[in-house]
């Protein structure tokens, strides 16, 4: 790293960016270098945060939550209210930086922030009451819910602007601190994020920290933040949790998926490839709960095959500034590679590619929508979560058979069945292995529905009131006569 002014003197980029720490806007001798996927050249710097800046904001979450944490929860409803609307009011200018930082279509990257904030919005009308456990003439047991402290919010680079409200409105709400820190890869929009929350929130109870991977673990090691909020990779979720374990900090994990979706024999191919196409393609695949196996009764096959390939066909690819686009680059080239190597890897193994296959040679991380067929179920694209645009679409004559290969996997984050029969499609639904079983619909969420992954896809829920008790601590209080 460089120094950031004289960096981005040199190749005249954008640098309006900072830090947030108790309530003020700094910068840092260090900088972070942020590449447009659509080009692969670097367009901004922003300020790289050392183990300095945790420290101080470390310590001024902690000073903060003494008065936040003796808030209504109404009061700080109010206050994540007001940051949505400050939000909406500049998602325009901030929804062309994420696409530009991203890589995402203009118009994905404008409804990631509506997404997000109405969210955030219906997050805060979620009660947690003191329950009663038991009462009788002599004794009254009750249940509270009390905020944990200072949380810190690890985001990726996929969905920068509403994974981070998520999990920030969360811990907000229920009365904690927190220290956001959003990927090197997709740093801005969340920096940009902070200036506008500098207006709304008290000092202390928001700070917002970039830089590399360092970071992240100086965060899930300090012993004063008490809860980590992760979103990410099978593999970096499980060295959070061993990072975190020394301070035994609470953890909410929401992990990667392998999510397959069974498509029954009485469907109209048709009628659902689109809805299957953009569960699958959204974000260039880029999606943690997208579909990544297509599991097709024998009788539909062919059809579903050649209305999805006709999906793909019309789908435009290029810079997600183009209004025209449906699916922008790959966001990084670590990931660009790890998707072209996959790609090679199934064409060896003697596969059909029906759409894609082939990587442009122009600027920019594009790989296009690549269906694949006449796969084996222990190739690598069948057993491992792609996290891009290539995915295998398999065939099966027996239900039952369908459902167990649907299962073999180690990853349970989501899954879907398509049926013109919705008893049908529910009963199958409840026998997959995973944290949300969707019958004719896919990557559909809710505030007030818990979303989070079964076997290694994660721990713990977002959303709903289950996802907000995970960022408190449950205390009984127990009163007896004497």
């Amino acid at each position: 790293m460089q120094p950031m002014s004289e960096r981005a003197q040199d190749l005249k980029l954008r640098n309006d960016f900072a830090l947030l720490i108790d309530g003020e806007l700094i910068g840092s001798s260090q900088s972070l270098e942020i590449i447009n996927p659509a080009t692969e050249k670097i367009f901004a710097t922003c300020p790289a945060a050392g183990r300095d800046h945790l420290e101080k904001a470390v310590e001024a979450a902690k000073l903060a939550f003494g008065d936040w944490s003796h808030t209504s929860f109404e009061e700080r409803a109010d206050y994540i209210k007001q940051y949505s609307v400050v939000l909406r009011e500049h998602q325009n200018e901030l929804g062309e930086l994420l696409t530009r930082e991203q890589g995402k279509p203009i118009n994905q990257s404008i409804a990631e922030f509506e997404r997000g904030t109405v969210q955030a919005d219906n997050m805060t009308g979620i009660k947690i009451p003191v329950e009663v456990l038991l009462e009788d003439a002599n004794q009254r047991i009750e249940l509270h819910y009390r905020p944990l402290g200072v949380v810190g919010i690890i985001t990726p680079w996929n969905a920068p602007v509403a994974l981070a409200l998520s999990s920030l409105s969360s811990a907000l709400y229920t009365g904690n601190t927190t220290i956001l820190k959003p990927s090197p890869y997709t740093p801005l929009t969340t920096l940009k994020m902070g200036e506008l929350a500098q207006s709304i929130f008290p000092s202390g109870v928001v700070n917002i920290l970039a830089a590399g991977n360092d970071l992240g673990q100086w965060m899930t090691e300090h012993k004063d933040i008490d809860k980590i909020s992760f979103t990410g990779s099978v593999t970096t979720g499980k060295k959070v949790m061993s990072s975190s374990a020394d301070t035994l900090k609470r953890v909410t994990l929401e992990l990667g998926g392998n999510d397959p979706a069974i498509v029954l024999d009485d469907v109209d191919p048709k009628a659902i490839a689109k809805q299957i196409f953009f569960a699958c393609f959204v974000n260039s695949g880029q999606v943690c709960m997208a579909i990544k196996r297509i599991y097709a009764h024998e009788s539909i096959y062919e059809k579903l095959c050649d209305a999805l390939v006709e999906e793909a066909c019309n789908a435009k690819i290029g810079d997600g500034l183009d209004p025209d686009t449906k699916l922008g680059p790959l966001q990084n080239k670590m990931q660009f590679d790890k998707v072209s190597n996959l790609l090679k890897d199934t064409k060896k193994s003697g596969a059909k590619f029906i759409s894609g296959g082939k990587i442009p040679n122009t600027p920019g991380y594009f790989i296009p929508p690549t269906l694949v067929t006449d796969i084996d179920d222990n190739s690598r694209l069948v057993t491992e979560e792609q996290f891009g645009p290539i995915v295998p679409i398999l065939k099966y004559s027996d239900t039952e058979d369908a459902l167990r290969r649907a299962n073999n996997t180690q990853y349970g984050l989501s899954g879907s069945v398509w049926t013109s029969n919705t008893e049908r499609g529910k009963a199958l639904a409840e026998r997959m292995e995973v944290g949300t079983a969707w019958v004719n619909q896919h990557r559909t969420t809710s505030a007030y529905v818990p979303f989070g992954g079964a076997k290694q896809s994660g721990l713990g829920r977002q959303y709903s009131v289950l996802g907000l008790k995970g960022y408190m601590e449950p205390q009984v209080v127990s009163v007896s006569k004497i």
